[in-house]
């Protein structure tokens, strides 16, 4: 039954990475993968529970008789919970950041940005834009950041062709940004919940390769752009005018989501609660803030009506539930035991993370860099670091403990292969489906160079590890 539910994961990583062509939706796929794997576990729990748990069982039963209701109960109460605690961290995070940016683009205060984009300049409105993503989209989800600044970009510019190269740049600093932080990405967001790393170290650490990532191939889109571009627009779409607020007003409402969530690390260090819980803070606040500064608020007929709004609302919804179907169909294969016999495996054959890295970037070109991110850091446990020198070989095991360089790795590689092809990240998917860009062009004019810059990136990791 275990290769029953490692094959239903395949097939759905199967279906994920070709979503694009046969048009079925991935959070879909990742719910019913997810929904299964538990499924046919629990059904088959004695089995599992008994060559992996055999002691926390007896010790659930207290002495009373073993039996397949209690079997399932232990599950239901001690394995299956586990697993929902960690995804639902991981989605309640996404929701709070999620609201915050609604909170924010409903009272206009990211009107500003079109000041910064009235140049008709095209390679300085290019990295502009890119920059602004960049910034953007390492304190929020890629895809929320991608979305609205596509947006944008499709109302700037009247010519596709440029649209196209404008929106490689958004994709690739979307993807580049979010690695840069713990919050920016639900790949540092699982590793930073987890233990596997702290957010200073982690931003730290990645900073230098990931401006190169992002640098090199952005600088090579920027030399087929003319020297002047037409613009169409120079005013945002959808801008905030269901409200009083001035311009200062708009201000502190965006320093308090934004800056309030670049808090959340600290505040996670201070009580040692989850991070999701620092994000509700941050969104409690700035929602007090949002109802003292408006005396009128919004109604929910004015809200829905707004596209871009309901659009983000959609598309991270569906972010949400795939997040939390593939940690839960990862969490039904490893309690089968088979990801340990996989980890074995790599480390009896393998025995090198920088291989592994480039593996990891492989697979994410073609698979959402969510689902191979999780596929390979769910391969080790956390290394407690007082018993490193316990263990055979200490300094290759040194690479899992807390901050080790495999986490590190895994987070980079797997955003790497989202920039090399649109298909293994939400920000290229967005942008394929926006502006009907194909694999084809975009591996041509921006992707091979982003496999250098990449490349390069994970050197330098080496170098200063």
């Amino acid at each position: 039954m275990a290769l029953v539910i490692v094959s239903i994961l395949l097939i759905g990583y199967v279906l994920i990475a070709t979503g694009y062509a046969t048009n079925v939706n991935r959070a879909a796929i990742a719910m019913f993968v997810g929904t299964a794997g538990w499924v046919l576990y629990i059904c088959y729990g004695t089995d599992f529970v008994m060559s992996q748990h055999p002691e926390e069982y007896l010790n659930f039963l207290g002495g009373g008789t073993p039996s397949g209701l209690s079997v399932k109960e232990y599950i239901a109460q001690d394995i299956f919970i586990k697993y929902v605690g960690k995804s639902s961290e991981i989605v309640l995070f996404l929701l709070a950041t999620m609201t915050i940016v609604e909170i924010l683009n409903n009272n206009g205060c990211f009107d500003f940005l079109q000041e910064l984009l009235k140049t008709r300049n095209s390679k300085q409105l290019l990295w502009i834009m890119a920059i602004m993503t960049f910034i953007i989209s390492a304190n929020l989800d890629n895809l929320t950041t991608t979305t609205m600044m596509l947006v944008i970009m499709h109302k700037l510019l009247p010519n596709r062709r440029q649209r196209m190269i404008y929106g490689c740049a958004i994709v690739l600093a979307a993807n580049c940004g979010g690695l840069l932080t713990v919050i920016g990405d639900p790949n540092g967001l699982v590793l930073w919940s987890t233990g596997a790393v702290t957010a200073t170290n982690f931003s730290a650490s990645l900073a230098l390769p990931c401006l190169i990532a992002w640098g090199l191939p952005t600088y090579w889109l920027s030399r087929s752009l003319p020297e002047h571009i037409d613009l169409q627009c120079t005013t945002m779409p959808y801008r905030g005018d269901d409200t009083n607020l001035n311009k200062w007003q708009r201000i502190v409402m965006l320093i308090l989501g934004i800056g309030g969530l670049w808090f959340i690390p600290t505040f996670h260090n201070i009580t040692k609660l989850s991070p999701f819980l620092g994000a509700l803070c941050v969104l409690s606040v700035l929602w007090i803030v949002n109802e003292i500064f408006n005396h009128k608020l919004m109604n929910a007929d004015q809200m829905i009506q707004r596209p871009v709004p309901r659009a983000l609302q959609y598309g991270v919804i569906q972010l949400m539930l795939f997040v939390m179907g593939i940690m839960m169909a990862i969490g039904a294969v490893h309690e089968t035991g088979i990801i340990s016999q996989i980890a074995k495996f790599c480390d009896t054959n393998i025995h090198n993370v920088w291989l592994m890295g480039v593996m990891t970037t492989c697979i994410s070109c073609v698979l959402d860099s969510f689902a191979t991110c999780m596929s390979f850091i769910s391969l080790y446990p956390i290394i407690n670091a007082d018993k490193l020198m316990q263990l055979s070989d200490p300094a290759y095991m040194s690479s899992f403990a807390q901050n080790g360089i495999y986490w590190k790795i895994i987070a980079f590689c797997s955003a790497m292969g989202g920039n090399i092809l649109p298909l293994g990240s939400v920000s290229g998917l967005a942008l394929m489906k926006m502006e009907r860009v194909h694999i084809g062009w975009y591996f041509k004019n921006v992707g091979f160079i982003a496999l250098i810059g990449s490349m390069i990136g994970l050197i330098l990791m080496w170098l200063f590890n």
